[in-house]
């Protein structure tokens, strides 16, 4: 009998709709004629996937007793006596009850698969067993249904049921994933946005990966060799020289610059050993892959050169990174073309690209104010006429006859010329004696000796020469020439460097240091103003091989390596100037800076003060007419106004005493000096105290507290403080029959207090101005306070530690969050048989 086919809905989190898209699926297929039936669904009480299961057939379960449980499981014997073509099979990963024949529901499906059935089924990314930890790591969450990989690879169709995580969490807000009770702390905690979009992402990556395996199956199986760039793929080449890291750097931002970028780096190892690379620094730079999320790869060739072409090809590779050789000119003249040469020629239609590294010079390196032609080329015009010289004799020797004297003399003369040209003066003058001596000695007679009977002969000798240093003169001034361009150039590239490097936003000292070190050379430049060291780069500075440059009248700056020659400090005074411009900069900000707090510190004076004249006069005003009429005599009072008038007065210097306590934690707070005594502290203690505080019975507000709620790392007291504003607010704008909720849950080692109203909220641009003293939603209402409710609630929360932030209610309203550390972390309660859906 043939075997089914798996097919499976993939999805990211509970509630994105696998098991609505399978039905709808199921009932699709159906309507063409296919037998299909229902083997096992889990609704959850969603309304919409209830109504899904309307004209299919549902295969019954089979009940199993666990523990006094009675428990519901997929009935296998029922549907392969039923042998439909299609079962739909709800949670591939489920566990199920024991005392049946398979411990897990996806060995139900390999059964029915075996007996010729069809399945489709569905499965979450955080049941897949290689992403367990990986999802732990996200959410927080441990989760204890997982499917191994091959199971879920050995499906013949996958689809991702995808759900954007805003839409998502819309959904669950609305009450359709999740019963409204369970809301709150569902957003809060594994439905978090944060971790939506990075389960999204961890699904679309391993359905890519699945992809990309079939791919390759499918090109091995027809024998496609050329790449296809379904999507960026690069490869790193690494000798194990200290420009790996570098080139890695270079890859890994050549693949982020396209979605699904991959990196992999491979070091190709010589089949004789003889080339093996420094293994401290290959360590080195595959922690640095993995790091950047590549992979690293490790091949044995003895052509290096086409076992990286070979291997990006077999890896689909659509670019190649590989660095400048290393290796002298001189190497490379006698050795010839480098990996670099041969892997460009055999890339076909791969991108190689070459990057350049300190190894193979500075980026900033000026030439050398030296004589216009270097000292190797001075050596190369040496040899060209020792080794020349008697090459032309003994060719001109064997044709010599009485007409070739003039072909003689010119022959002699190219020589001197072109020695000249790759050698300068010097070479080529020692060029012209040794062949004037040459002439004489072989083709003047008398011959083979150096005797020269004929004035002309001595004056012909004398031009000889003159013509040799005229020209070596003029290549010499043009080497100069050509010298002085490069090194003006050089100099323009460097300053425009360092000024292009502040203008987008770099240090603008450690540029200037770093580009200075480059430049010339140095093995270290360090910049010190007084005593204190700015600014750094390169090697410590060697107190013996050290030049110290003053730096206006603020700094030093110190070079450590070769001594600057005349035309190096040319530059380096405008780069000295530009340092001095910095410093003076630097000063100048930190000035601003100091006046930046003094400003501030001058506006919460002036609102202060504001605040004291407008809301601080009502209290005592209050009070102060209540004393004064109670104080005259001439006034017959009756018991009930006297005890109103007390009550006034009572209630306004209530009043003033919360102001001036407020005012002055405020103070505290912005001047950094709150007193903050950390220590375990129950919930139970804080709410109901901050409950009592208000005056406030059960009818007032409704808990929602978690059954094991660790103790909190904070100070009871400001704790108390803090959830009696929020209350405060919160009671202010709830509106009638609706009271605020107070909730506590922990995750992932926070503790989580929310304070929830179903009043108008606040709009998302005033969610971070609430925050700030003296700002009243309104600004309307004089019996509100000062508004420093809030400002206060935060700092004391942030100094306990922890955060407060506002969120919207969902159906409407504000939800503040307090969130701070557990004292402890208690271990989560195993279920007798989970449910996957019911995980989060």
């Amino acid at each position: 009998m043939a075997r089914g086919h798996l097919r499976v809905m993939l999805g990211a989190a509970p509630g994105v709709g696998k098991t609505y898209a399978m039905l709808e699926e199921g009932k699709r297929l159906k309507a063409l004629g296919k037998d299909v039936v229902v083997a096992v669904v889990e609704t959850h009480g969603r309304a919409a996937t209830a109504a899904m299961l309307e004209g299919l057939e549902v295969v019954p379960r089979r009940t199993v007793e666990h523990r006094g449980v009675e428990l519901t499981e997929l009935d296998l014997d029922a549907v392969l006596a039923r042998a439909p073509q299609l079962a739909l099979v709800d949670e591939l990963a489920h566990t199920n009850a024991p005392g049946l024949e398979n411990a897990k529901r996806w060995e139900d499906v390999d059964a029915m698969l075996a007996a010729g059935i069809d399945v489709m089924s569905t499965v979450n990314i955080q049941h897949i067993e290689s992403l367990n930890d990986v999802v732990e790591q996200i959410t927080g969450v441990q989760q204890r249904e997982t499917i191994p990989d091959a199971v879920l690879r050995r499906a013949d169709q996958i689809e991702v049921v995808d759900l954007a995580p805003q839409a998502l969490r819309d959904r669950l807000a609305e009450g359709v994933v999740y019963p409204a009770a369970r809301v709150d702390a569902a957003l809060s905690n594994y439905f978090r946005l944060g971790n939506l979009t990075a389960l999204r992402e961890l699904a679309l990556l391993w359905l890519a990966d699945e992809v990309d395996s079939a791919l390759q199956q499918y090109r091995a199986e027809h024998g496609i060799a050329g790449k296809w760039e379904a999507r960026e793929r690069v490869v790193v080449a690494l000798t194990g020289g200290p420009e790996g890291e570098t080139l890695l750097r270079r890859g890994a931002r050549i693949a982020a610059r396209s979605a699904g970028g991959e990196l992999l780096a491979v070091h190709v190892t010589s089949q004789d050993g003889l080339r093996e690379a420094t293994p401290g620094a290959l360590a080195a730079q595959r922690a640095l892959v993995e790091q950047l999320g590549g992979s690293y790869h490790q091949v044995v060739g003895s052509d290096i050169p086409q076992a990286l072409v070979e291997f990006a090809r077999g890896e689909n590779a659509t670019q190649l990174v590989i660095g400048v050789s290393r290796r002298s000119r001189l190497a490379a003249l006698l050795t010839g073309p480098g990996i670099g040469a041969t892997v460009v020629r055999e890339s076909g239609d791969i991108d190689v690209h070459i990057v350049t590294h300190s190894r193979a010079g500075g980026r900033f390196s000026l030439p050398r104010p030296r004589g216009g032609l270097t000292t190797r080329r001075q050596v190369y015009g040496f040899l060209l006429a020792l080794i020349g010289g008697p090459l032309l004799t003994l060719v001109l020797v064997s044709m010599r006859s009485g007409e070739s004297m003039t072909a003689d003399v010119l022959s002699y003369q190219l020589l001197v010329v072109v020695v000249a040209l790759v050698g300068g003066i010097w070479p080529a003058l020692f060029a012209a004696l040794l062949s004037g001596l040459t002439l004489d000695y072989f083709f003047v007679a008398p011959l083979y000796t150096i005797t020269i009977a004929e004035p002309l002969h001595l004056l012909a000798l004398i031009l000889y020469m003159v013509i040799a240093a005229l020209v070596s003169l003029v290549v010499d001034q043009a080497a100069r020439r050509t010298r002085a361009a490069q090194r003006a150039a050089a100099e323009a590239e460097l300053l425009a460097t360092v000024a292009g490097g502040v203008i987008r936003g770099e240090d603008a000292l450690q540029a200037l240091v770093t580009r200075t070190r480059e430049a010339f050379a140095l093995t270290g430049v360090r910049l010190l103003d007084g005593d204190e060291v700015v600014s750094t780069d390169g090697e410590p500075a060697d107190s013996a091989h050290t030049q110290r440059i003053a730096v206006g009248d603020r700094g030093t700056l110190e070079l450590s390596g070769r001594d600057l020659e005349a035309a190096d400090r040319r530059l380096l005074a405008a780069i000295v100037a530009q340092l001095d411009a910095a410093l003076e900069h630097r000063e100048l900000a930190a000035t601003a800076s100091e006046l930046g707090p003094l400003a501030e510190a001058d506006r919460v004076r002036s609102a202060l003060l504001a605040a004291v004249g407008h809301d601080l006069r009502r209290p005592l005003a209050a009070a102060t007419a209540a004393v004064t009429t109670l104080r005259q005599r001439d006034l017959a009072l009756s018991d009930g106004d006297r005890e109103a008038l007390l009550e006034t007065a009572e209630d306004s210097l209530d009043g003033l005493a919360t102001l001036v306590t407020n005012l002055l934690d405020v103070s505290r707070v912005q001047a950094g000096v709150l007193g903050v005594s950390l220590a375990p502290t129950e919930l139970e203690d804080v709410i109901p105290a901050a409950l009592e505080e208000l005056g406030l019975g059960p009818a007032k507000v409704e808990l929602d507290l978690a059954e094991t709620v660790p103790p909190v790392l904070a100070d009871g007291v400001l704790l108390q403080r803090v959830l009696v504003n929020l209350l405060g607010n919160a009671l202010r704008f709830s509106p009638d029959g609706r009271p605020p909720v107070i909730a506590a849950s922990e995750f992932g080692g926070t503790v989580q207090l929310r304070v929830v109203d179903h009043g108008p909220g606040i709009p998302g641009e005033r969610r971070e101005a609430v925050f700030l003293p003296f700002q009243r939603l309104g600004d309307t209402d004089n019996d509100t306070g000062i508004g420093l409710g809030l400002a206060l609630s935060k700092g004391f929360a942030e100094g306990m530690g922890g955060t407060l932030e506002a969120e919207d209610t969902p159906g409407g309203g504000l939800t503040m969050v307090v969130s701070l550390p557990a004292a402890t972390t208690p271990a989560a309660p195993t279920p007798a048989t989970p449910t996957t859906e019911e995980t989060p």
